[in-house]
């Protein structure tokens, strides 16, 4: 496509198609990993993100326990595809009975959701705790929520050691969490300045500190008995926010909604509200990757930790090689699909699907691809697991830039198989489907409360380094949580007053 423009008259024109040309091809081969750089740590080369192989040659087997995984592709695809035509049935004998239709033009209908029935004694119940808590201000919630879970000194390392020191820190939250600068906070708080304001916003930004305040106010949050109401802390969803920023940020992009300049924050939301995950992406980029992240990170950081087992995502942060990897890594990942109705269900070459949903159905899945690959899949998710390769670059490596690579094809194939188990189960099963909806919108009503605290634009001299970056996710995701945790407490605390009278 690009030769009619190289071969133009007009040599400089045709130099800049050139210069174009091999820019993008660059680009292409960096995100796949024909390319890389030696001395960079987001274009490596493959081999150096992987396990050796001559160390997987002897380990193969202990990682394949680890990770729960069978040596051979056969004995993991066969109960999956007996479990695909399975579903097949039951889509068929759903469309049967009336619940779902295939018009002529081979499009599957669903029908909506029906609304649950009210309940006016909930509501009631409801605005009367929130009348009975009132209104707070949000200095006095941050005290409070220190005293019940001293998040305060995990962020130091210590405790503090003046009420200056504990302000200021307080201060430098409120800077980094919301639109507020140094400037602007100092000026709230007459006995500070706005260097000692600056000072603890750059000790925010040292590594972790707010990963383990943000887990320990999540946790505070889980272990208040009202919670349990909510979810058994096994299931989240994941989603973006746009965060309105200068277009001279280096991770700014236009927002094609609002046709604004933003940055995007990218959380993992509980079933039980709370944000377990957050970090900092670049708008138009599909989200799979930090979707993936979010969960390996989470399940793997604590031993006594409820492991997620379930990840509800829009179509932005759903690819076949993501549904792939996450399930390889033991959790299933549930995306609500744009343009349902065009959505087929793909099966192994050679198999004969029900006639009614024959119109749905595409038989051209590679298992043959699949077993091929299997030795370097399962070298790839224990290279994850290990943390060689982080989950949002494996995704990366095998996005639409690898097409055309041996293992792309293997989790491609073996994504399209897993979707259409997830599609069979989302046609058949209303209650199924309820959830993954009830879940996503927990998430965007935290995003509801993320935009009251975050409701400003990120000034052009802030977000320019991604550890800046970074404690601005970290410290808006803070400020949610303790919102969130002290709403928790306290309306724990009604319902405790209430049961003694």
């Amino acid at each position: 496509r690009w030769l009619p423009l190289i071969e133009d008259n007009d040599r400089s024109r045709a130099m800049r198609a050139f210069e174009a040309c091999a820019m993008l091809s660059v680009r292409k081969g960096l995100r796949s990993g024909r390319l890389w750089i030696d001395h960079s740590f987001s274009f490596k080369d493959r081999e150096q993100t992987l396990i050796p192989e001559t160390e997987w040659e002897l380990t193969r087997s202990h990682y394949a326990s680890l990770l729960g995984l069978p040596l051979s592709a056969e004995e993991y695809l066969k109960p999956l595809v007996a479990n695909i035509e399975a579903g097949l049935v039951s889509v068929a004998e759903a469309r049967e009975l009336g619940k779902l239709e295939i018009d002529e033009k081979g499009d599957l209908h669903l029908p909506a959701l029906e609304a649950l029935p009210d309940e006016p004694d909930a509501r009631r119940t409801r605005d009367a705790i929130s009348t009975a808590i009132g209104a707070v201000q949000l200095p006095d919630l941050l005290l409070q929520a220190d005293a019940d879970v001293n998040f305060s000194e995990t962020l130091l390392g210590r405790k503090a050691s003046s009420v200056d020191e504990l302000i200021a820190l307080y201060g430098g939250m409120i800077a980094h969490g919301t639109e507020n600068d140094a400037k602007g906070v100092a000026a709230m708080i007459p006995q500070l300045q706005p260097s000692q304001i600056t000072a603890a916003m750059r000790m925010l930004e040292a590594p972790g500190r707010l990963r383990r305040a943000n887990e320990r106010v999540v946790e505070f949050q889980r272990t208040i008995p009202i919670a349990a109401l909510w979810g058994q802390g096994d299931k989240a969803s994941a989603d973006m926010m746009a965060l309105d920023a200068s277009r001279h940020l280096y991770n700014a992009r236009v927002d094609p909604r609002r046709r604004t300049f933003g940055a995007g924050i990218y959380t993992h939301v509980l079933d039980r509200y709370g944000v377990i995950y957050d970090q900092p992406i670049v708008l138009n980029e599909r989200q799979g990757g930090a979707a993936v992240e979010g969960v390996e990170r989470h399940n793997q950081s604590g031993e006594d930790r409820v492991r997620l087992s379930l990840l509800a995502v829009d179509t932005h942060g759903y690819t076949n090689a993501t549904m792939a990897i996450a399930k390889l890594l033991g959790f299933d990942l549930c995306p609500q699909l744009r343009n349902l109705v065009e959505r087929k269900l793909y099966v192994p070459s050679g198999t004969k699907p029900p006639d009614d949903i024959e119109a749905v159905t595409v038989a051209g899945v590679s298992l043959k691809a699949i077993a091929k690959n299997w030795d370097e899949l399962l070298r790839l998710i224990a290279s994850i697991r290990t943390g060689r390769l982080s989950p949002s670059m494996a995704v990366q490596r095998l996005g639409s830039a690898a097409q055309g690579e041996p293992l792309q094809r293997t989790a491609d194939q073996l994504g399209r198989l897993l979707r259409t188990l997830f599609l069979c189960d989302y046609f058949t099963n209303k209650e199924f489907r309820r959830e993954i909806h009830t879940l996503l919108n927990r998430g965007e009503s935290v995003h509801q409360l993320q935009r009251a605290i975050y409701y400003g634009k990120i000034a052009h001299d802030r977000g320019r380094r991604t550890d800046e970056m970074k404690a601005i996710s970290g410290s808006h995701a803070l400020l949610t949580n303790i919102v969130m945790a002290w709403n928790t407490s306290r309306m724990q605390a009604v319902v405790d007053r209430w049961r003694k009278q």
